[in-house]
């Protein structure tokens, strides 16, 4: 008798791909539905803004600033264009943003050190920053060992440039200087005239302070009240001489 064939079962393979497709798209479209919820929910939004080492601007101020809010997304918060977009406040001269999850973003804020103060409008003290910019005090405090600008005009390029030395100088060389105002000569258009708490009279340059306030220091601290010019050479005269003489007459010249 003939063998009989038996049929050869093939492997139903377009089913089988067809269940895993659907199983893919299903997977899919939990995990879309996972990251929708997600999003919505508050573990995924702002929750907490803090704010550190602002003296001069108000949380408000820097909250509209930095377009921060809490209920926003966390994910959305670019610590670059924040801190970029704060430094847009004059007083503020660097920003750092740290994101913490779950909904924590940490800004600490380092502003222009002040370098003066100056009497603005109605007899209100304003700060005056190490950029020259200038900001309200209000009640920050004040720092008194800084000394008061007088009449200074807010458009001389001078004012900004006698700021930016200030700030470079340590705070202990300058902490005796209560008063600074403009004394311009042709051949010194930066001249300045200080004012001393240890009533002293000063005139120097602003281009030259930096050099020549560390010999200011040394004649306040063994001399006795006098004029102190100190240019193109340095000059010492006290206003009255110890013994009775014309003062002018004991003037002490050093040179540069």
């Amino acid at each position: 008798m003939p063998k009989a064939h038996i049929p050869v079962l093939k492997e139903n393979k377009p089913k089988r791909r067809a269940s895993r497709r659907i199983i893919a798209i299903l997977l899919l479209l939990f995990v879309a539905i996972l990251v929708v919820l997600f999003f919505r929910s508050p573990v995924s939004q702002v929750t907490e803004i803090q704010f550190t080492g602002s003296t001069f601007s108000s949380r408000e101020q820097l909250l509209q600033a930095s377009g921060l809010k809490t209920g926003s997304q966390f994910f959305g918060v670019s610590p670059s264009k924040v801190e970029s977009q704060l430094l847009q406040i004059k007083s503020i001269q660097k920003a750092v943003v740290d994101k913490h999850f779950p909904g924590k973003i940490n800004v600490t804020v380092q502003e222009y050190p002040t370098v003066a103060y100056e009497l603005g409008t109605g007899g209100i003290l304003d700060a005056i920053l190490a950029n020259g910019s200038k900001v309200s005090v209000n009640n920050s405090g004040i720092a008194v060992e800084k000394p008061i600008l007088t009449k200074w005009s807010a458009s001389d390029p001078n004012k900004a440039e006698l700021c930016k030395v200030l700030g470079s100088i340590p705070n202990e060389l300058t902490s005796d200087i209560s008063e600074i105002m403009p004394s311009p000569t042709a051949s010194f258009p930066d001249r300045i005239k200080l004012y001393t708490r240890s009533r002293f009279v000063v005139i120097t340059a602003i281009s030259l302070l930096s050099d020549k306030v560390e010999y200011l220091n040394q004649v306040i601290e063994t001399a006795e009240p006098g004029t102190i010019t100190m240019l193109e050479a340095d000059t010492y005269t006290p206003f009255q001489a110890p013994d009775g003489n014309d003062a002018d007459q004991n003037a002490t010249t050093h040179g540069k």
